[in-house]
């Protein structure tokens, strides 16, 4: 059912030409909770789905199966420590809830969780994703399942790339494509669609 090798789709806005400073670990670079609706994340709707401020958070709903969607504030970094409150709003639990970074019109790395307890860390280059260090999403006790928030987190520092879930490190690679780009979020669908999800509390630090 889970595979290492999927479509992904998406929008995100142009990159900008900000990069990390030098600060001390755990500064905020960038942060948002989707309070106001000018904050400059992606405002769609299609038949591919939504995305969107809702209630106070960021909303993707994802209609169609095996696809993405995926949106950016539009802010370049190269070393990042990413984290993000996200859930299940509706629909299936076998879908993708996560993070990215380092991302540009054609490449990132991601970090999903799926709502039935797995999770995946992985690089979409050359128009199709792959999972890194493992060939199939991996179960984790550290995921609460079903209609529930995670608090997700994803290092992207230098070579090294390792996705966090309620404060636990359940996967760690190392890579060397992708050097700098865009953080942001990202949802997607399996074999079902019609995944309703929802984003909180995003925010960028120093690593």
């Amino acid at each position: 059912m889970f595979v290492a090798a999927i479509a992904l789709t998406g929008c995100a806005l142009p990159l900008s030409n900000a990069a990390s400073p030098a600060l001390p670990s755990g500064s905020v670079l960038y942060q948002d909770d989707f309070g106001s609706t000018a904050s400059g994340w992606d405002r769609v709707k299609h038949e591919g789905g939504i995305m969107d401020y809702d209630g106070g958070g960021y909303r993707i709903l994802v209609n169609t199966r095996e696809s993405n969607l995926w949106s950016t504030p539009g802010r370049d970094f190269r070393d990042t420590r990413i984290e993000v409150d996200a859930g299940k709003l509706a629909g299936p639990d076998a879908n993708r809830i996560g993070l990215i970074c380092r991302a540009d019109a054609t490449n990132h790395y991601f970090f999903i969780v799926g709502s039935d307890g797995y999770y995946g860390l992985g690089i979409f280059a050359g128009g199709q994703a792959a999972l890194l260090g493992q060939s199939s999403m991996q179960p984790s006790s550290a995921i609460i399942t079903g209609t529930a928030i995670n608090h997700l987190r994803l290092d992207c520092t230098g070579g090294t790339l390792s996705g966090y879930v309620n404060g636990v490190l359940v996967a760690h690679v190392q890579d060397q494509t992708l050097s700098h780009g865009e953080v942001g979020i990202l949802g997607g669908t399996f074999d079902e669609p019609s995944a309703d999800l929802v984003f909180d509390n995003f925010v960028v630090l120093q690593p």
